[in-house]
């Protein structure tokens, strides 16, 4: 029998790459403090945030599977994180104008089974990007066509923030939107769990 599986995010980007897979599963949103700790690193805070959302909702949810995932941006020396308005979106993209950066996709699958016994395993995959050296029309341009306010970094890849930059360097390119989806799938097999065999509709 295939296991519940569970996708411990409240993220409506990550939610629409998982159903890409055709898997059955629920949303849950983890209740985590993801407030960095003193002299964190942008790829220790991702993975020590995903691998809390992921085994929190395991321990509340024994036999199911669950998955955490967290991206941190940095780009010169600063986490790039949402912006919540376009006031601050513009700002971020007017600062980062023609920088490299780096965001750090986690990703932690856990199944806790009534046994007690505890299955984690947890990946990072690295993104390098550049952004374009971008005039002040153009990036508000961008901010009011997109409105990437709950994005880090200010930009959705996967739509006309794609323009913003010069390259995307990752081994898994699913991993800018927030799920890799290359890393998932492999871990999911390990669970019991193989998208080219199950499918199904949330």
């Amino acid at each position: 029998m295939t296991p519940k599986l569970i996708l411990g995010s409240s993220s409506v980007y990550r939610a629409a790459a998982l159903r890409t897979l055709g898997l059955t599963f629920t949303q849950l949103s983890p209740d985590i403090d993801e407030t960095p700790e003193a002299e964190e690193s942008p790829e220790a805070l991702a993975r020590r945030l995903a691998a809390a959302k992921a085994t929190m909702l395991a321990r509340r949810n024994p036999e199911a599977v669950v998955i955490g995932s967290d991206q941190v941006g940095w780009c010169q020396g600063r986490l790039l994180s949402k912006p919540g308005s376009l006031a601050a979106a513009r700002e971020m993209l007017v600062r980062n104008n023609g920088r490299a950066a780096s965001f750090y996709t986690a990703l932690t699958v856990s199944r806790i089974g009534r046994d007690g016994f505890e299955h984690t395993c947890t990946d990072v995959i690295k993104t390098e990007l550049k952004f374009r050296a971008l005039s002040d029309a153009e990036i508000h341009r961008y901010v009011e066509q997109d409105q990437a306010t709950d994005a880090a970094g200010g930009f959705k890849a996967e739509s006309l923030g794609i323009a913003l930059f010069e390259y995307i360097r990752a081994d898994d390119p699913s991993a800018l939107i927030g799920l890799p989806l290359i890393a998932l799938t492999s871990r999911l097999r390990e669970f019991g769990i193989n998208p080219l065999a199950h499918a199904g509709s949330e």
